[in-house]
């Protein structure tokens, strides 16, 4: 089945309307009307770090063609974020000394922005706090998923332009 959709799509022209979206938090940064840290740019990809980071390093690879669900990104541009997000995880992970990683694309559920862009999100280090646990009735068990979701989302700061210099000249150096 999904062989049969991908092949319906193969040497499509990019709708019109795929293109950069006036009022995209992405395609503004893309056009450069809104400031972004910038890790890596090429013609068909940007990768900048989020302004809301679950962890330091927290990074976003973005096409630069408007396209809200991730089933629709035409080849060359799948493939550039493909090379992108592959490229700058290497870096990302040699400049934090931390190769754990959690790689991320939502389509709808869960994308704050309906603009296809992937999630380099360093993992916690083995010295770092374990995860939470819930108690209930004398017994400690693992927190469910919708739980660490929310846990996760509260746990969000703004990030910190200091770091964010640091870490953008450390990944520039290793891309």
């Amino acid at each position: 089945m999904t062989s049969f959709i991908i092949k319906a799509h193969e040497g499509r022209q990019v709708p019109p309307q795929w293109n950069l979206d006036a009022g995209c938090a992405f395609c503004k940064i893309v056009r450069g009307e809104a400031p972004a840290y910038k890790m890596y740019e090429t013609e068909k990809v940007i990768a900048i770090l989020d302004i809301q980071p679950l962890r330091p390093g927290h990074t976003l690879v973005i096409p630069k063609v408007h396209i809200p669900r991730v089933s629709e990104l035409p080849d060359e541009f799948a493939g550039e974020c493909g090379k992108t997000v592959s490229r700058v995880a290497r870096a990302l992970a040699t400049a934090l000394g931390n190769t754990a990683l959690n790689v991320v694309c939502n389509q709808e559920y869960a994308q704050a922005v309906p603009h296809v862009h992937y999630h380099i999100i360093p993992a916690p280090r083995p010295d770092s706090e374990p995860l939470p646990l819930l108690k209930s009735d004398h017994v400690t068990k693992p927190l469910t998923q919708m739980e660490m979701h929310k846990l996760e989302f509260e746990s969000r700061n703004d990030l910190d332009e200091d770091f964010a210099r640091r870490l953008v000249d450390k990944v520039r150096a290793r891309l």
